[in-house]
């Protein structure tokens, strides 16, 4: 039953009322599934089962954390900033485009960052900005998180660009992105009006693209320096799966 009106839930709300509701049922949810099988390294909880998430016919069984709101590429993220990097320890100037539930709270609440959200429409974004034309002065972030944005802007290498130019010489950006591996270049029609379309070749009604192998070419046009980091060569296959990890991305980790 809860699962059948979580998924309707994610079918007919709009994104911001959605996240606004979320931090209502999540308390409830956390306890509801509570047992040992899966646990989130974001907050610690362990589960019997996770929430189902995905729209029409590509939900994702065991995908959602209902403590954190996470999902597999959240808890992916995680682990790469707290095992790899000194983004819990360091102080950090962070720009964080359209924000993560998983992320936000705990973000905003660690001393070391100096904490900065912006999207156009969501409700828990301290700005309102269009990646396209970023509002900041050149070099002003030590770290830029924009995650499964790209696909929804019209012209992605612009925006690239313009995340680069606002990031500090020897910073770090992280900009994931809906990628299918079987694909060698990405598919694109920003003029691309019709949902049902889009939701056929590119996976959802609001994505102008699909990206295919050629996405860290795509950064690397944009001036960034990329390393892929997959992420199952660090972990055990049986730890991959108590997170509930991604099976098959790659972290493409952005310097300039």
């Amino acid at each position: 039953m809860i699962k059948s009106v979580f998924r309707l839930a994610l079918k007919v709300i709009p994104r911001p009322m959605l996240i606004r509701l979320s931090y209502a049922v999540r308390p409830v949810l956390a306890r509801m599934y509570a047992g040992d099988r899966y646990e989130d390294p974001i907050d610690g909880r362990t589960y019997k089962k996770l929430l189902p998430y995905g729209y029409e016919g590509r939900q994702r069984e065991n995908a959602l954390a209902p403590g954190s709101m996470s999902l597999e590429r959240h808890r992916l993220l995680w682990l790469y900033l707290k095992e790899e990097t000194d983004f819990f320890t360091a102080r950090h100037k962070v720009l964080h485009v359209a924000p993560e539930q998983g992320f936000y709270a705990r973000f905003r609440k660690m001393k070391n960052l100096n904490y900065l959200t912006a999207d156009l429409d969501s409700p828990i974004a301290d700005v309102k900005m269009d990646i396209h034309n970023i509002q900041f002065d050149d070099h002003t972030f030590d770290v830029v998180f924009c995650n499964h944005v790209l696909e929804h802007v019209i012209d992605d290498l612009q925006c690239m660009r313009e995340l680069r130019r606002v990031l500090k010489p020897g910073g770090l950006a992280i900009m994931q992105v809906p990628l299918d591996p079987t694909m060698e270049k990405t598919d694109e029609d920003p003029s691309l009006q019709d949902p049902e379309e889009r939701k056929r070749r590119f996976g959802q009604y609001d994505h102008v693209r699909m990206y295919g192998q050629d996405y860290p070419d795509r950064l690397k046009a944009a001036g960034f320096k990329v390393t892929p980091v997959d992420y199952s060569e660090k972990l055990s296959p049986e730890m991959f799966d108590r997170y509930r990890l991604p099976e098959g991305e790659v972290l493409y980790v952005c310097t300039k």
